[in-house]
């Protein structure tokens, strides 16, 4: 018999709440106080995995405005997309302003 989907939902989570020092998010945020599914002190992750293994993933628009106003709610500075093909690895979607801002970090800028 197959596993539900949040089983592998939530291990995804826990993997990426170890990996960023975050939190996970009691019932994926689904409560009206507590929004996202991994935050830290800066970060609001929004997560998605596959069940089985896969070569492409579907990246749908209103997943990134979602997370966009939660981090507004939960006052977090940054929110990132953490999406993996089934496989384990997490790969993280951030928006153009953050990537700038990563640029001029590891370029040797400062990243005010």
């Amino acid at each position: 018999m197959p596993r539900p989907t949040r089983f592998y939902s939530k291990q995804q989570e826990k993997r990426v709440a170890k990996a960023v020092g975050g939190s996970r998010t009691a019932n994926s945020g689904a409560t009206a106080f507590s929004k996202g599914d991994v935050r830290t002190n800066s970060f609001l992750l929004e997560c998605k995995t596959c069940t089985e293994p896969r070569k492409s993933f579907t990246l749908k628009r209103e997943w990134f405005d979602k997370n966009k106003e939660e981090t507004f709610a939960m006052h977090k500075d940054y929110s990132a997309l953490v999406f993996d093909f089934g496989d384990g690895e997490n790969f993280y979607v951030i928006d153009e302003r953050l990537f700038q801002r990563l640029v001029k970090y590891l370029e040797g800028g400062t990243d005010k």
